[in-house]
């Protein structure tokens, strides 16, 4: 007997005593009979008992699986890079004080708003007025000398003519004049530096901004000097415009440098370039700015170019040391082939889409990926706008396999495509970019149902 006769036997001998159990022997046996009997006609020797019945099949399992399928959506799209900027004020000054004295009384009340000329600070005069009269006297000192040598040289002059006086005496009176002449200009530079003493008793805005905290009270001693023996009274900083610093990696540089030299508008390598910007709190890019200075030369610490913008703060939102999400145009508009980011695949170091034929037969093809528009993958390379690609469905579609294909909407989580003022566009793409409104799902061209047929 066969092995499997074997297993079939002892298999029939286990369920004719659960019958026998259940039964009773009578019934048991006519079970063993029958189970028999199938058994010598069952030429591939499995054991099918003669009540069991045949499994069937799910409708539909046996055919292609179904995948859902699009056209890449083709619109105008122009690519912006995105940048982290810090505010900074156009100018902004320490006020110190070039005399020492004690503070006397302040004219401004912290963190008001103060033009250019107002008072700020006011320190004891009296010291310097003393001086400032000293210096006059000494002034008029060496006036009344001059004017006394002066008249000893015009009457010495005849004398030495007649030869009653030396030659000597009248050199000396003569360096006499000159000595005091000089005793008048150092007399009156000392006059001058008095004056400036007791103007600098009066501290002043130097130009038109936001002043700060006073770091001093009244009665405190101030002191001049270096900055770093001085006393910091306050600071200055203007607010409108304002500036804004951002660093470009070197990368972007050179590609917004090739802009430029094509004479194209975009990137920062031209002053005059616009760039837009936004608080941390803010959706999209409300606020504008023009690119006003770029540096000579790139940081070698982090291979970046500072670049700077200057922007309008009537409103005074922006404060100096405030950060801000800086976006520069970094390309022309053009038309654009984008998918879903997600139906994506990655082999290694290559990307790639499946794709699915007239026929239903399933395709792979390598993409060159672009930055995300929209919510919307740009496709640089590799696919173009007749192709059909699988959205949903990718674990059941293999290259090489069949698939009946159905059509679905590629939506996006905005529509609102971000194009340049004046930018020319072919008609049909800028009608499509002005009429589909925000929040509305768009849909491939219709030119899409005429490749996907349904199976």
């Amino acid at each position: 007997m066969s092995p499997s006769l074997k297993v079939a036997g002892a298999a029939l001998v286990v369920v004719a005593g659960l019958v026998l159990w259940s039964g009773g022997p009578d019934k048991a046996t006519s079970t063993a009979q029958r189970w028999m009997a199938q058994l010598k006609s069952d030429s591939s020797a499995s054991i099918k008992p003669a009540t069991q019945a045949a499994p069937t099949k799910a409708p539909g399992a046996g055919g292609p699986a179904v995948v859902s399928v699009s056209k890449p959506l083709v619109r105008p799209v122009t690519e912006w890079d995105e940048y982290t900027g810090r505010f900074d004020a156009t100018d902004a000054v320490e006020i110190r004080t070039r005399v020492s004295g004690f503070l006397v009384d302040i004219h401004f009340k912290d963190g008001q708003q103060v033009k250019k000329g107002d008072k700020l600070y006011t320190l004891d005069s009296r010291p310097f007025d003393r001086a400032l009269d000293q210096a006059r006297a000494e002034l008029s000192q060496a006036i009344t000398k001059v004017e006394s040598t002066t008249l000893d040289v015009e009457r010495g002059k005849p004398l030495m003519d007649r030869k009653i006086m030396s030659e000597k005496v009248f050199d000396d009176r003569a360096n006499a004049l000159r000595e005091a002449q000089s005793a008048v200009k150092t007399s009156e530079a000392k006059v001058k530096t008095a004056e400036l003493d007791v103007s600098s008793t009066v501290i002043a805005a130097p130009f038109a901004g936001r002043i700060s905290r006073s770091n001093v009270p009244i009665g405190a001693w101030i002191s001049a000097g270096a900055v770093a023996n001085s006393t910091l009274l306050t600071t200055v900083v203007t607010e409108d415009p304002i500036h804004l610093y951002f660093d470009v990696n070197e990368n972007n540089w050179l590609k917004y440098r090739r802009l430029a030299e094509q004479g194209k508008e975009a990137g920062v390598a031209r002053l005059g370039s616009k760039v837009e910007l936004a608080l941390p709190d803010e959706k999209g890019f409300p606020t504008k700015g023009t690119i006003d200075f770029v540096d000579n030369r790139l940081d070698l610490a982090t291979g970046t170019m500072r670049a700077r913008a200057i922007v309008e703060n009537k409103a005074a939102l922006y404060s100096a040391g405030m950060f801000a999400r800086v976006r520069v145009q970094g390309s022309e508009a053009y038309e654009a082939v984008m998918v879903p980011d997600d139906i994506i695949g990655t082999d290694q170091t290559t990307r790639f889409v499946l794709t699915v034929a007239e026929d239903g037969t399933v395709g792979r093809k390598t993409v060159t990926l672009g930055p995300i528009t929209n919510g919307l993958r740009v496709i640089k390379q590799g696919l173009t706008a007749e192709d059909v690609v699988v959205v949903k469905g990718l674990q059941r579609a293999r290259p090489g396999s069949k698939v009946a294909a159905k059509e679905e909407q590629i939506r996006v989580a905005q529509t609102q495509v971000a194009v340049p003022a004046g930018a020319l566009l072919p008609a049909a793409a800028a009608a499509g970019a002005a009429t589909t409104p925000s929040a509305m799902p768009a849909t491939a061209p219709a030119a899409a149902a005429t490749s996907s047929k349904k199976k």
